[in-house]
């Protein structure tokens, strides 16, 4: 049986580090779990590439299998949200 691949994407904060706590909490035997603390870019430029891939635009991020979790897919900040919250208004 293939290993499931599991990467979870973080900015090396306390509520990322949460998120890779559960993940390694969850994992079972069957899943290689890999870290990418995006706060430290990896060297190769891999993890870079992997947000990209991915559509990651918040961390934490976990993707299973290539394919960004279901808890993880949001769409990116933009000025609609926080002008809708008030940012901006007088």
């Amino acid at each position: 049986m293939a290993k499931r691949k599991v990467e979870v994407f973080t900015g090396g904060c306390p509520l990322c580090e949460e998120a890779v706590r559960l993940v390694e909490e969850l994992r079972c035997p069957d899943c290689e779990v890999t870290v990418y603390n995006l706060s430290d870019v990896c060297e190769s430029g891999e993890c870079l590439e992997k947000l990209r891939e991915y559509g990651i635009t918040r961390v934490p991020a976990v993707v299973v299998d290539g394919r960004l979790a279901e808890c993880c897919v949001t769409g990116p900040i933009t000025k609609g949200g926080p002008g809708r919250a008030g940012i901006g208004v007088l």
